[in-house]
């Protein structure tokens, strides 16, 4: 992996594989999009969300500071997919179905984790326009955890890039950062079943419900 001097540059060029995988086979610009897989989607998102902020946390029990430099309390996302399976009728689950993730033991994990949760929300705006245009899903009340920010999702995201880009030149480990990118959009990839190159850390499932063989069908 070659060093090009900008640890977001690197970032995006070694997920790319993974993030396309993972748009692809959740689908979720399908015109077609039904009610019934938008539902599963959203119960898988709502499991690995639960997860990824669940390492977040302990981070963030270690370090305030630097959780705080990030504004963590305020990105977090998991009782949106909460609430909008809620909005459609679903019954979610207080312990959903999630991966086993690896532990966030410093910033440089947190800040890799957080490009792949942070940057989702950047497409999000577009599936949010995507699924309020769609006359099947009409009657479905407003979601949010697709663009939990709304006009704040370009300042939010302005604010992540600065302080990955702060800290790395600060002596933060841009190698380690992308690591955990990648490790976190491999575990992203692998719970929603997408097909991508072999994922560089194992995976292991508590559980498999209807939705999640659905969305990997």
């Amino acid at each position: 992996m070659a060093d090009d001097g900008d640890v977001l540059r690197r970032l995006r060029t070694d997920t790319a594989a993974e993030h396309h995988a993972v748009e692809s086979t959740l689908g979720l610009l399908d015109p077609a999009l039904t009610r019934v897989r938008l539902v599963a989607v959203l119960t898988v998102m709502h499991g690995f969300w639960w997860a990824a902020e669940a390492g977040l946390d302990a981070w963030a029990d270690a370090d305030p500071a630097a959780a705080a430099g990030l504004a963590w309390s305020q990105r977090r996302r998991a009782h949106l997919f909460a609430g909008d399976l809620a909005a459609l009728g679903a019954a979610p689950s207080s312990a959903p179905d999630r991966p086993e993730l690896l532990p966030v033991p410093g910033t440089d994990d947190a800040l890799g984790r957080l490009y792949v949760l942070e940057g989702s929300t950047l497409g999000g705006v577009f599936i949010d326009r995507h699924l309020a245009a769609l006359p099947q899903l009409a009657d479905a009340a407003p979601l949010h955890a697709f663009a939990p920010y709304g006009e704040r999702t370009g300042a939010m995201w302005h604010a992540y890039r600065t302080a990955t880009r702060g800290w790395v030149a600060a002596g933060g480990d841009a190698a380690r950062v992308v690591t955990a990118a990648q490790q976190t959009f491999s575990a992203l990839a692998a719970w929603c079943g997408a097909t991508v190159r072999e994922p560089t850390v194992p995976i292991h499932r508590r559980g498999t419900s209807p939705a999640m063989m659905e969305v990997r069908a």
